[in-house]
């Protein structure tokens, strides 16, 4: 008998059997298109539009100028689906009703084929990150300690793109309500990432961890619970609260960013970079909290409910010297040099991040604002195709009363023309404009939107103009 060990092989899709499995899982009756543009507290409802996904290529690494495209939100939707098989989610009004989609987002297939498939999504979606950030060279406990020191971490800063979008917009009560909706899929289920690092056994650091998440648990007392704080935010700007309810309404990026968390936390071998992210998370959300309750008030007055903001400013302060007092310093002097490089990538990725959710939110806000002006836009560029100036590829679409598009984007700009018919265009929360025949708009490349009809039939077109600009000319 042969002792040769049987020859190891990592386990990884390719090709056409990873696009038919990412399929399968899409495939799920919970991640069919949705009716209406709202998830009534049904947690486990998310449109996956799988009738795009099966023409969807994932088995590559999308550059950092292609990781807003379409490709990439479907990615990211899925990877929140999958990661989110893990947590426990009850409807606030209880199963009735919801039972079978219960079972279905909880059966053993659903988390197997979701576990077979998120290695390779996770490469695309998180693989750009390897050329942005580079942590090479000679790391040192002294050098660690000047690094973040540099990086100022507890000092205030400036309002953020987001923030001057929402003080600037022409309607900053919409753009404040959907700042919010981008927190959702994080705060709602807020330290459920953390969690996964608190599991195990690795000493005294895992008992300081684990001080962190029982302060983001309202030390057991429900009302306390900062996703309970958040969601009385909600409440008290007229926004729903069950989780999901705005599954339609998320960036690509805010997706990104939450999915990061999770992503470290479920591959236990990105510990220390989980480590990295922690502290620059805790660190920096003191000065954040302040600015968001500051913009809040500005904006919806003494209505708007701040407590998980004046919460967060109390603890977090706390936190971040928790993070790097009781985990950073001794993590590093217990395991050694060779793992600060993670803990700083975990930090650079994460700001990274950051920086394109900052600029997608604030873009989106613009386009939402410009609504009116993106409609006015669909004359000129009408007339460079219909004169036959400009041809570019067109898709033709007939549609009943009540269609749904659930929300999407395109990686370039797009004309939607209306021949016959009317069709309510959306571009975020509370954002619309009225498309009769003989109108339309131009589509921005990479900015969320969809569209109801709203007459008996809507007979309308798609052009791809690639830029919009080049048909202006």
């Amino acid at each position: 008998m042969s002792h040769a060990p049987f020859p190891y092989e990592p386990f990884e899709l390719h090709g056409k059997q990873l696009q038919e499995a990412v399929l399968r899982y899409a495939s799920n009756p919970v991640y069919l298109d949705n009716e209406e543009w709202e998830n009534d507290d049904n947690p486990y409802r998310r449109q996956l539009r799988p009738q795009v996904v099966e023409h969807l290529d994932f088995d590559r690494v999308p550059a950092r100028s292609e990781i807003l495209e379409y490709t990439s939100l479907a990615a990211q939707r899925i990877l929140t689906s999958i990661y989110e098989a893990d947590l426990v989610f009850l409807p606030d009004s209880g199963l009735k009703g919801k039972y079978e989609d219960f079972k279905n987002f909880y059966s053993p297939t659903n988390r197997a084929l979701g576990e077979a498939v998120r290695p390779a999504l996770e490469r695309f979606a998180f693989g750009f990150l390897d050329q942005e950030v580079e942590t090479s060279g000679k790391w040192t406990a002294e050098s660690l300690e000047a690094y973040l020191a540099s990086l100022d971490a507890n000092l205030p800063g400036g309002a953020t793109l987001a923030e001057k979008a929402i003080r600037s917009s022409s309607d900053p009560e919409r753009a404040a309500r959907m700042w919010l909706i981008q927190f959702a899929p994080d705060f709602l289920s807020e330290a459920s990432p953390m969690i996964r690092n608190v599991l195990g056994h690795y000493g005294e650091a895992q008992s300081e961890w684990f001080k962190i998440v029982i302060d983001e648990y309202g030390y057991g007392v429900h009302d306390t619970k900062h996703s309970r704080l958040y969601e009385q935010t909600m409440q008290s700007v007229g926004l729903k609260s069950d989780l999901h309810h705005y599954w339609q309404y998320y960036l690509n990026s805010s997706l990104l960013v939450n999915n990061y968390f999770h992503y470290l936390g479920k591959n236990h071998e990105l510990f220390f970079r989980y480590v990295g992210a922690l502290y620059y998370t805790e660190a920096t959300l003191v000065d954040f909290c302040r600015r968001a309750v500051s913009l809040l008030t500005d904006v919806f007055g003494d209505t708007a409910d701040v407590r998980y903001f004046t919460e967060h400013v109390h603890i977090d302060q706390h936190h971040g010297r928790m993070a790097l007092d009781n985990l950073i310093r001794p993590l590093v002097a217990e395991h050694g040099e060779q793992i600060i490089p993670e803990i700083v990538r975990g930090i650079e990725e994460y700001r990274v991040i950051q920086d394109i959710a900052d600029d997608d939110f604030a873009t989106q806000i613009a386009w939402m604002d410009a609504g009116p002006e993106y409609k006015k836009l669909h004359a000129p560029v009408w007339e460079a195709i219909s004169s036959g100036r400009v041809t570019p590829p067109v898709a033709h679409i007939v549609e009943p009363n009540g269609e749904l598009s659930n929300t999407h984007c395109h990686d370039g700009d797009e004309l939607c023309h209306i021949v016959s018919g009317t069709m309510k265009f959306v571009s975020g929360f509370d954002s619309y404009q009225i498309l009769e025949a003989g109108e339309g708009t131009v589509i921005q490349r990479n900015r969320l939107h969809g569209a109801i009809i709203e007459s008996e039939e809507c007979v309308y077109q798609i052009h791809s103009v690639g830029d919009y600009k080049s048909c202006l000319s």
